[in-house]
């Protein structure tokens, strides 16, 4: 992993949102499979037609190893992007996880391979193989723009996508909304209620 890499994988996503101003967090529906999957890495993007999945197998193939896979599927919950089968495929060529504006399914298995997965949910059905789809071009995934190379970064609160010409700035700002937060808490609990009734008294007087 880029050192920016490691910064934005120990940065919770609620500093990184902060960061950013709030503009570039993806719609709350799309969440983690499991409570503790943490990504941070670099788009690899997948424009799909409505009920495919073809192009996820030659985004696979293209990404680099702790690429992230983010998949426009225009929200379609009736068939799958992706199965066990092709999530063992990406953990295997180093992909760190899927961010999906759709559905898998093998959720079970996709769990015991405890492969980072966000997405709208599940399904029974598989996707079809018809052709179309656009490997690293621009998409619109979760009411925000991402461009190949963008950082995604995923956690139990949700997904944000920092383009990659800002990534060291919101680094920065996030760690030190951080440290901020860390010192307005010490402040407001240092004495009990007498320093929560002071915080308050200074909040409210604004």
């Amino acid at each position: 992993m880029t050192k920016v890499e490691v910064s934005f994988k120990h940065l919770p996503t609620t500093a990184i949102s902060d960061a950013t101003g709030g503009h570039t967090n993806l719609r709350s529906d799309i969440k983690p499979l499991a409570d503790h999957f943490k990504i941070a890495g670099r788009a690899v993007t997948v424009r799909l037609p409505d009920g495919e999945n073809g192009a996820v197998l030659e985004a696979i193939r293209a990404a680099s190893e702790g690429d992230i896979l983010v998949i426009d599927a225009k929200s379609n919950t009736n068939r799958a992007v992706a199965g066990d089968f092709v999530i063992s495929l990406a953990k295997g060529m180093g992909v760190q996880g899927f961010v999906v504006d759709g559905v898998i399914r093998d959720i079970e298995a996709i769990r015991e391979l405890d492969f980072p997965v966000f997405a709208l949910g599940t399904t029974v059905a598989a996707g079809n193989k018809h052709g179309g789809g656009k490997v690293n071009g621009p998409i619109a995934i979760g009411g925000v723009t991402v461009q190949p190379g963008d950082y995604i970064i995923g956690d139990i609160d949700g997904v944000i996508v920092v383009p990659q010409g800002d990534a060291e700035q919101i680094v920065a700002a996030a760690e030190a909304k951080v440290k901020k937060d860390e010192v307005r808490a010490q402040e407001a609990h240092a004495h009990g209620k007498e320093s929560i009734i002071a915080y308050l008294d200074k909040v409210l007087a604004k």
